[in-house]
């Protein structure tokens, strides 16, 4: 699969700006995460209030990529979605209270794209998946389709929030909150090509995190091992 990069912006609990993330990057360590809220003041605030923490997240570091771009399909991939939303769900099932009509069907995997195409007032192709511990290359291998089948750009959006302490022993892949956006365009800047896994150490970071420090590092390959899947990006650029 061959693409191109246009545009790259990611947030996390005090990482903002490229600066912070090219601080972060050169020394990475777990961030605290205060649940701080991405700044989304660029949409009204009656429609603000209906977007959670990891939609805002989506929005922050999607939008400024969309801008000016017109009708733009979209894959949005988290492994875990709205976890805070949908435990808040189930503790009101448990003690036998009302369930908020709403709040279900905010709380689906493909709500918060949803939300997207409304506020951007955009019918474009968008797919949400729920994949596991190489969900950026698989929601790769989606918008490679996507441009493959002549779509001028793509919009790629990872994003996963820091689970409720509930769920603590049970998901441990996600150090703290994170959404990282990727404007692809066809081309042959970079490539991502899959080959059976072999053994090795598991990676310290998720691997959006790992892609952010390639990125500003320089990096002219990544690989990441899941399961029997070895996944490689090169970058191509002279």
């Amino acid at each position: 699969m061959n693409f191109h990069i246009e545009g790259l912006r990611a947030w996390a609990p005090g990482l903002e700006s490229e600066d912070d993330w090219r601080a972060w990057c050169s020394a990475p360590v777990v961030v605290r995460d205060e649940q701080q809220q991405p700044d989304v003041s660029f949409l009204p605030a009656m429609q603000r209030r209906r977007l959670s923490r990891l939609a805002r997240m989506l929005f922050h570091v999607a939008w400024p990529l969309a801008d000016g771009q017109g009708p733009l399909p979209m894959v949005f991939a988290s492994r875990h979605g709205e976890t805070p939303r949908t435990l808040n769900i189930l503790t009101e099932l448990a003690q036998d209270e009302p369930l908020s009509p709403t709040q279900f069907s905010l709380s689906v995997h493909n709500a918060i794209i949803g939300l997207w195409s409304i506020l951007r007032a955009d019918d474009s192709e968008m797919t949400a998946m729920a994949a596991t511990g190489d969900g950026l290359e698989q929601a790769m291998v989606e918008a490679s389709g996507l441009l493959a089948e002549g779509a001028p750009a793509v919009l790629l959006v990872i994003a996963e929030e820091l689970p409720p302490d509930l769920y603590t022993p049970y998901i441990d892949d996600v150090p703290f909150s994170y959404a990282l956006a990727l404007l692809l365009k066809p081309g042959k800047t970079w490539t991502l090509s899959l080959a059976p896994a072999v053994s090795g150490l598991p990676a310290a970071w998720p691997h959006p995190l790992n892609l952010l420090r390639a990125f500003h590092g320089g990096q002219p390959t990544l690989t990441h091992n899941w399961k029997h899947r070895q996944w490689t990006w090169s970058r191509n650029e002279a």
